[in-house]
């Protein structure tokens, strides 16, 4: 089984304190050696002076009496002026050697054959050595000679070196010790405080994780607090991301759940639609089956013909209705996907004199206007595509307005683009239904009531033929002004053609 990861925060602590305690050691070691060193130098120093000082000493006192290595020591020694921890080993010529050391206390204990044989191995190939005592304690010893031939091994304890490098590294460890535990406590406040924000960022990811998307309506609403997203830092940054990532899920939430309404919507109103004329080819169907099944009697011949011509003809207008909206459909799917749009040069001016003659007859109650300009112009499209457009257009216009109103269309051109409007003096639009205006089987209200049973597509496929020519279209509406307007992406200049209306009002 693996072991279970550390956290940032713990990782990131081991690796401060980890590193920091590496320079702490390397600074005691450096220290330690640079004091050690600068003591033994001294102690050095110090160990020279008093070696000519005890060789001195012990060529005065050899005129007296022969005396053995440990008496001449002493009385080399004595009415001098010796610091604690000086030690004095005399080796007489063709005599074994003896020695003293000093304590602290003033005393002179005698040095054990041990001792000396330790001094006397350490001393054999080096002037100056270190030697530790068998009877206790380590010197800095160094060996000269009188000149009468005796051996003078003079040295200085290292007990105050030892002893003042042993108080450095307990100083040196208690401190290093307090320091990492101030700093552990630091860098974990610091630390904690500094992920604060990454765990507000994992709280709220939790707290979206477990909200229920799968239902009909959904809105995320959990967000980083703003006092935990500042942009200003690097951690902020990550609540800042956070914020806008779920703004955009939101946002694609909502529009989701819109377009799923608006597909409900469509799919009632399209079986609505649909039901209409099914309903009525059905019943017509089985009024005709009747009739025929009484065809044979001769009292019900002529009744039985005139109502089946009736049935076959009500039965041939639904199927032309139903027929007409699976194409509407059709359509509005080909549009969605690019196709259907066949392009070539097209003569908005001829396009427009052509739509506005052809819906006059349509509707004699009302007035017509055209504004054309006398030159052609031109741009790449389909034409048959964009007639559609126009047709709708003034279909709708004269559908929801009544008698009397006046129905203008306009084409001028601005920049490089041409704008169609279509304009009437009729009551307007509710405001209700002007966002959902361009939807399929958007419907108006009583002020412009459908009157022709349609089916509520036409703006609809308007709007995606006019997007599939790369053009926009919008819809202005208070009482008694009502506009929409054709923004359609001029051609490439070419060789005007001749004008294919004039500017006036349609007659």
């Amino acid at each position: 089984m693996s072991a279970r990861p550390l956290s940032l925060q713990a990782r990131l602590m081991a690796a401060v304190i980890g590193f920091v305690s590496l320079i702490l050691v390397i600074v005691a070691i450096i220290t330690s050696a640079t004091l050690g060193t600068s003591l033994e130098q001294r102690l050095t120093e110090q160990l020279g002076s008093y070696a000519a000082s005890t060789t001195k000493w012990v060529a005065n006192a050899e005129p007296a009496a022969a005396l053995t290595g440990t008496q001449l020591a002493e009385r080399a020694l004595q009415g001098q002026r010796v610091p604690p921890g000086l030690l004095l080993a005399v080796f007489p010529p063709g005599q074994s050697g003896s020695g003293v050391t000093i304590t602290s206390s003033g005393q002179a204990p005698t040095l054990t054959s041990g001792d000396l044989f330790e001094l006397t191995e350490a001393l054999r190939e080096s002037r100056v050595a270190t030697v530790s005592l068998p009877s206790g304690g380590s010197y800095l010893a160094t060996v000269t000679q009188t000149p009468s031939g005796t051996i003078v091994v003079t040295g200085l304890s290292r007990s105050e070196v030892l002893g003042t490098l042993g108080s450095l590294f307990t100083v040196i460890a208690l401190a290093t010790l307090g320091g990492l535990l101030l700093l552990a406590l630091t860098t974990a406040l610091t630390i904690s405080m500094g992920l604060r924000p990454l765990r507000a960022v994992a709280a709220t990811a939790t707290r979206v994780a477990g909200q229920p998307l799968d239902r009909g309506e959904v809105s995320i609403t959990e967000r980083v607090p703003d006092f935990e997203a500042d942009p200003r830092t690097e951690v902020g940054r990550v609540g800042v991301a956070l914020n806008t990532l779920l703004d955009h899920v939101d946002s694609s939430l909502a529009a989701r759940q819109r377009n799923e309404e608006r597909m409900r919507r469509f799919v009632a109103d399209a079986s609505h639609e649909l039901r209409t004329p099914l309903a009525s080819i059905r019943g017509y169907s089985e009024l005709s089956l009747k009739a025929l099944a009484q065809v044979q009697d001769p009292d019900h011949r002529a009744r039985t013909l005139e109502s089946t011509t009736t049935a076959m003809e009500r039965i041939q207008a639904q199927s032309l209705r139903m027929t007409r909206l699976v194409e509407d459909l059709l359509l509005l799917a080909r549009l969605d996907e690019g196709r259907e749009l066949q392009r070539s040069d097209v003569d908005l001016t001829q396009l427009a004199v052509e739509a506005l003659t052809d819906a006059q007859p349509t509707a004699l109650d009302h007035d017509w206007e055209l504004e054309v300009p006398g030159d052609p112009v031109m741009l790449s499209g389909d034409a048959g595509r964009l007639h559609e457009v126009l047709a709708n257009l003034l279909a709708n216009a004269r559908t929801h307005t009544p008698a009397g109103t006046t129905i203008t269309l306009s084409l001028h051109t601005t920049g490089d683009s041409a704008v169609l409007r279509v304009h009437d003096d009729g009551p307007g639009i509710d405001p209700e239904v002007r966002d959902e205006l361009f939807a399929r089987f958007a419907r108006g209200d009583v002020s412009r009531a459908r009157k022709t049973g349609g089916t509520g597509l036409g703006l609809a496929i308007a709007k995606a033929i006019v997007e599939g020519h790369g053009g926009t279209i919008r819809a202005d509406s208070t009482p008694g002004d009502t506009t929409f307007t054709v923004t359609l992406p001029l051609a490439a200049p070419e060789a005007a053609s001749p004008a294919a209306a004039e500017q006036k009002p349609a007659q």
